[in-house]
């Protein structure tokens, strides 16, 4: 269809003298779309303007030199020299059902297509002629509009005024931009999307594996470039809403939801790992001190390592220690299973030479080579010279599936944190061809085949899954995501300020179960104020879950001391009464897409106050939660929505629409319950 009409166009764009005209010979514009002289087009749903492109800038196809570096799972990418092409438009067609417009540039042409539909409208751009290497899309900023979302984001919501690449890589450590490929910046994220959400009712999801570049009204404050690295054609979807809530559910009907987790996934997950004895030792200290937990998480079920400059890690294989750790840890885990405890283990697609797999995976061309020598890529890693196994390979998902079913089948396990999944090299030669695109779904790969395993062995659902890396598509085959390996400390760049905002955008991009670590990953030692103030946000998250982090014997538990073990104990058991709660939001979820952890826009959408707040959130639409996250702080402004809220802890009142000073002693973290109080979590026993 796009080359028959570029044909019977050429007569409305060439004059008598063959000069291409300045203008456009017809209105094309429709009841849904309205199209400018220059091409810019509006679409319009229920008469309302929603996504627009900027008015009098084109869009661009581009050819790109850069340089890329990469190091620790993290990419930079460096653009050496650029030849950019504006797209000039030359006219189109248009009916009720569909709109077609034509542009041209200095090496070939372009045609823009624009199909609606009930709850969305379809766009395409195909590219014809000169190859080129980006396609750009000039987005209206608009000063009533947001661009909430683009996936895991961690400093906050509303990313107007922000320029970011968009590509699955490590998190980094820190998060301050001070050490390239080790500390990671303000935008290195395990679960990036290309996708935002207008707080006005309407979404965009542009169809991409490969990096995204976005300049959200930064560079110029009337132009939102959205920068796709691949040429040929680019597709993106206008979800229409009206509300935040029906754009957050169809953007689940298109790219899928995840499986809403088994009723025990509500209780308390305590981190158990050392071997036999001292998980034993753990697990009668916790059934001592009343801490009513219903999983364990025995991460290092493959055995221990030693992290990089020290720190408790795990072997990286498909297969238990049973040699040192575990020995006999079927029947170990069956002992635990006894007790009444479900136990989840750690599994990730590192393949580490000095350990089994990699023998077998290389002879079976299922490892990723390097184009220049025709060896097995390997990079630095967490484990010194290693790979990541190639997933488009058919035989590699076989061989690690084989391995997975004996750990949940003979070893007992009953899910895993399914962890990394963003290392594959963009230059690696892969069984699918194209690693470029291929890395960005490499998380839906892994993830896929972790479920598929508990699927075949499990589907009665009783199992669960936690996981970190992802892309557009990787909710149809998630469970949880857990907010990554945050710093032990309050910095904002990496430590506890910024989970409210991974999990905010998270629920925002279509990912409505999330869990976090108590009290972060990396760095540390962790100190009694921060495990305090992280055990009460984990209370009111979906999952509340431990980590030992990398310090695991420096740094601050649960089992500390008396009054940690006290605290620790009333908050858990909070949670615990929360569960019901938290489990009809997460049918809902299922169902839906609305997110557990809100956005208070999600549940305000007409109170604008609401929109750039990244800090607080809405569990359900009824609880309000403000958690203290600076070091030594007993207060806090909150904002709250319309309504009557009541301080859960004394009962005290706050009337919004509103901001308010707030207490918040440790102990006691502001939480609010509108309309009611709710004696049931200040009286929990």
């Amino acid at each position: 269809m796009a080359v028959r009409l570029s044909l019977w166009l050429v007569p409305l764009l060439v004059g008598c003298t063959g000069e291409r005209q300045n203008t456009p010979a017809l209105d094309l514009s429709t009841s849904w779309l309205d199209v400018g002289d220059d091409g810019s087009v509006t679409l319009m749903v229920d008469g309302v303007d929603t996504f627009a492109t900027a008015p009098g800038v084109a869009p661009e196809v581009r050819l790109v030199d850069e340089t890329v570096n990469a190091t620790l799972g993290t990419w930079q990418f460096t653009r050496d020299d650029e030849t950019a092409w504006p797209l000039v438009f030359d006219g189109g067609s248009s009916t009720e059902s569909e709109v077609t417009l034509a542009y041209s540039f200095d090496e070939g042409s372009a045609l823009l297509t624009a199909t609606p539909g009930t709850e969305a409208t379809e766009f395409s751009l195909s590219v014809l002629g000169e190859s080129v290497d980006s396609i750009a899309i000039p987005i209206a900023c608009d000063e009533g509009g947001s661009f909430h979302g683009w996936g895991e984001q961690y400093h906050t919501t509303d990313k107007t005024g922000e320029a970011f690449p968009l590509i699955a890589s490590e998190q980094g450590i820190g998060r301050d931009g001070s050490a390239f490929g080790f500390t990671g910046d303000a935008y290195t994220t395990y679960f990036p999307m290309p996708w935002y959400l207008d707080a006005r009712g309407f979404g965009v999801l542009f169809h991409t594996d490969y990096r995204t570049n976005v300049d959200a009204c930064m560079s110029d404050a009337d132009v939102a470039w959205v920068e796709v690295m691949a040429g040929g054609e680019l597709s993106w979807t206008v979800f229409h809403g009206p509300t935040p809530a029906d754009v957050i559910r169809q953007l689940g009907d298109r790219v899928g939801r995840p499986k809403a987790p088994p009723s025990w996934a509500y209780g308390t997950w305590m981190c158990m790992q050392g071997g036999t004895e001292r998980v034993r030792e753990q697990v009668a200290l916790l059934e001592e001190s009343d801490i009513p937990a219903t999983v364990l998480w025995v991460q290092d079920w493959t055995g221990r390592r030693e992290n990089p400059g020290g720190g408790y890690g795990v072997q990286y294989r498909w297969e238990a220690d049973e040699e040192e750790l575990y020995p006999d840890i079927a029947g170990f885990f069956g002992e635990l299973h006894d007790g009444g405890y479900k136990v989840v283990g750690y599994v990730n697609p590192f393949v580490d030479k000095d350990l089994q797999h990699w023998e077998d995976l290389e002879a079976g061309g299922m490892l990723p080579l390097d184009p220049e020598t025709g060896e097995v890529y390997t990079f630095l890693g967490p484990r010194g010279d290693m790979t990541t196994v190639d997933l488009s390979h058919p035989d590699a998902r076989a061989y690690i599936k084989e391995r997975l079913a004996i750990a949940v089948n003979e070893v007992g396990l009953d899910g895993w944190m399914a962890d990394f999944a963003e290392w594959l090299p963009l230059d690696a030669e892969i069984y699918e061809g194209d690693a470029r695109g291929f890395h960005n779904r490499y998380p839906e790969a892994w993830q896929r085949l972790t479920r598929e395993v508990m699927d075949e062995e499990r589907p009665d659902g009783d199992w669960l899954m936690f996981a970190r890396s992802g892309w557009t598509g990787v909710h149809d085959v998630a469970m949880i995501h857990w907010a990554g390996d945050q710093e032990a400390d309050f910095h904002d760049t990496d430590g506890l300020p910024t989970v409210v905002p991974a999990m905010l955008n998270m629920g925002l991009s279509g990912q409505p179960f999330v869990t976090h670590d108590i009290a972060g990953f990396s760095g540390g030692p962790s100190t009694p104020e921060l495990y305090w103030r992280w055990t009460e946000l984990g209370a009111f998250t979906p999952y509340m879950r431990t980590h030992d982090g990398n310090e695991r014997d420096e740094n601050h538990r649960w089992d500390a001391d008396e009054e940690t073990t006290a605290h620790f104990r009333f908050f858990a058991k909070v949670h615990v009464a929360l569960g019901p709660e938290l489990e009809a939001l997460a049918a809902e979820a299922a169902e839906t897409g609305l997110p557990v952890v809100r956005h208070l826009m999600v549940e305000h959408p007409d109170d604008l106050e609401t929109w750039p707040i990244s800090d607080q959130f809405l569990l359900g639409s009824d609880l309000l939660v403000a958690p203290i996250t600076t070091e030594g702080a007993t207060s806090r402004e909150a904002y709250f929505p319309e309504g009557d809220w009541f301080n859960v802890w004394d009962g005290t009142q706050v009337s919004g629409p509103g901001w308010a000073t707030v207490d918040g002693p440790v102990g006691a973290p502001p939480v609010f319950s509108r309309g009611a109080e709710r004696t049931d979590l200040r009286n929990v026993d």
